[in-house]
């Protein structure tokens, strides 16, 4: 099976906090990795979404040009996603020319299938710059329900989307002031004309039943009061319009949640040409392209279910000529909407949001830097925001390390390893099993039907949920046959044995563990006698742009090779092999320390 994972684009205005890795970061690598070692053929792409006027009122303040405050945000984004673990097959930005020529062909296509129509609306500009206010950068009270902060493109509080003449009493998050509304041109992308072939894809993805709850029902909402909603902008920052007329213009550009959707693919096709086959990216695509199944999984935060359900579903309809105006594919040919939206709620703070314009923000750099990986996946993963919002607290964050991480996994690989290293110094072969022995094997093995199909259907909370239950049920073993009691020589055989089992078992949950803690699962294959790297690992390349365009760019990707994935499937352990006295593979926290390391001691 062709698995598409296509993960949510990190916007370039500064380092990511806490609040966006539980949205999209996480969930999506320990699908891919779970995917992989399932035996699919996958592909994670993504990277940096660049344009749009908050990056150019950023980078004024910061006294940089909108390139160059890019290129700084784009390498601090991707040095975070790779020391995170994100097995990233490609990480780019959208400041390529292959991205602007994708772009570009998708408008084109819509606008010739008619799917682009012309329309006046009122776009907000600010009176002391004269600069156009992005709809983000509008603030109001609802008209619909009364929530006081929502933006001029969606109330985050009812989830309808607006437009910025339609909020109260509406202000600049840039400076305050009241906006003034001016009549301009621009293109709008005809969602009535799609709505039928919209629906028709949403009701069979109801269908299926595997859409988050919360996720279709607003996906279907949305498209009661459906209307045509604007694709340019008045900004100089962006992809030039593709049309006669249009491109001339230096303050008319594609509206970056046009051309951002549109990174999932132009990603695909930039992944296939920097690997030497320029066609590669259409087995994933195309659904003609290959006879095995192709699905598509969008990570993201429910912020942005809009787009993905609704905006870029359309954009690829309307390529395809699949509304009610027919049409013709592009070049592109026929292109596979979303399998799925995979819709995370929103992790908090305490109690409230996480947010860099308000500095209430924890960043993802600092934690790692601090703590290292394990401790900050794993939080996500079994306390996350799946399906409902969450609140993260230091106090949870040290609880869950310490009583679950260290005291239970942790615990058991080591006193696993002490016993092996103090009684054999190597793996020792094992003699007759006992019904004890078979029954924590079969509880162990058939943990990866289980949680193989819990992450399948993107159950992360409840698939390390039975990872951690089969924990405690292999420390109970360990109480049961109380192999440190196992001394005489007569009973060598039997400790052997029951040693033997424990390290098959600690291997396989090593195994199970992988896809949500791959760093200590490296750690973990070390200490059982493991050589070589058991879960690959990202890397950062520094890389030139593949058009004549950017020939002379410079910028990193997030790329590797993750070919050598161990399978989703109990793997013998090797009897001989020398095993040593283990360093503990979690570090303990002392939650006064965590408390001081952020002044809140």
């Amino acid at each position: 099976m062709f698995v598409l994972s296509a993960v949510a684009w990190p916007y370039a205005n500064g380092p990511r906090h806490l609040g966006h890795i539980a949205g999209f970061g996480v969930p999506s690598d320990v699908f891919s990795r779970y995917m992989r070692m399932a035996g699919h053929d996958v592909l994670m792409v993504s990277g940096s979404d660049e344009h749009g006027t908050p990056i150019l009122v950023l980078a004024d303040q910061a006294g940089m040009s909108p390139q160059e405050f890019a290129d700084v945000n784009h390498a601090l984004i991707a040095a975070e996603l790779t020391d995170l673990g994100c097995t990233y097959d490609l990480y780019t930005r959208t400041t390529t020319a292959n991205h602007y020529a994708v772009a570009q062909e998708l408008f084109r296509q819509v606008w010739e299938n008619g799917y682009m129509i012309e329309q006046t609306q009122q776009g907000a500009i600010s009176p002391s710059t004269g600069r156009t206010l992005p709809d983000r950068y509008i603030e109001g009270t609802c008209p619909l329900c009364g929530y006081g902060e929502a933006r001029g493109d969606q109330c985050d509080n009812c989830g309808n989307q607006l437009e910025p003449r339609d909020l109260i009493d509406p202000r600049s998050r840039i400076n305050g002031e009241t906006p003034e509304f001016v009549d301009t041109q621009h293109f709008f992308l005809d969602l009535p004309a799609l709505a039928d072939a919209l629906h028709t894809y949403l009701d069979g993805r109801e269908a299926t039943g595997t859409w988050r709850p919360n996720v279709i029902r607003f996906s279907l909402n949305i498209l009661k009061d459906i209307k045509p909603r604007a694709m340019t902008r008045d900004i100089d920052w962006g992809i030039p319009v593709p049309l006669d007329g249009w491109r001339e213009q230096p303050s008319k550009r594609l509206y970056v949640w046009f051309d951002a959707v549109i990174g999932y693919l132009s990603a695909s096709i930039e992944w296939a040409r920097r690997h030497g086959d320029p066609d590669a990216w259409r087995q994933w695509w195309n659904p003609d392209a290959v006879e095995d199944p192709q699905v598509s999984y969008y990570f993201m935060g429910k912020d942005n279910i809009t787009f993905h359900s609704q905006i870029w579903p359309a954009e690829l309809l309307g390529y395809a000529g699949k509304g009610d105006r027919g049409g013709s594919p592009g070049i592109y040919g026929e292109l596979n909407l979303p399998t799925e939206v995979v819709s995370s709620e929103y992790l908090t703070f305490g109690d409230r949001e996480f947010s860099t314009s308000r500095g209430h923000v924890i960043y993802v750099r600092d934690v790692l830097d601090k703590y290292g990986p394990d401790g900050i996946r794993y939080y996500i993963c079994a306390a996350g925001p799946e399906s409902q919002d969450s609140s993260f607290t230091w106090h949870d964050f040290v609880q869950r390390n310490n009583s679950e991480l260290v005291a239970g996994w942790g615990n058991l690989v080591s006193r696993t390893a002490a016993m092996v290293a103090k009684n054999f110094g190597r793996i020792p072969a094992p003699g007759p099993l006992e019904t004890v022995d078979e029954e924590i094997r079969e509880t162990v093995t058939g943990a990866f039907a289980t949680v193989g199909g819990l992450l399948q259907r993107n159950r992360v909370k409840a698939a390390l949920a039975e990872v951690m239950r089969v924990v405690g049920e292999v420390n109970a073993y360990v109480s049961r046959t109380e192999p440190f009691k196992l001394k005489g020589e007569d009973e060598q055989e039997r400790l052997a044995t029951v040693l033997h089992t424990l390290v098959q078992s600690v291997s396989d949950l090593n195994t199970l563990f992988a896809p949500f803690i791959p760093h200590a699962a490296n750690r973990v294959h070390e200490v059982l006698g493991g050589t070589g790297q058991f879960q690959p690992m990202p890397h950062l390349e520094q890389v030139q742009g593949l058009d004549d365009a950017d020939a002379d760019r410079s910028y990193p990707i997030i790329t590797g090779d993750y070919s050598r994935t161990p399978a989703w499937e109990s793997v013998p352990v090797v009897v001989g092999t020398p095993i040593s006295k283990p360093a503990p593979v979690f570090a303990k926290l002392d939650e006064e320390q965590v408390l001081a390391d952020w002044g809140l001691a």
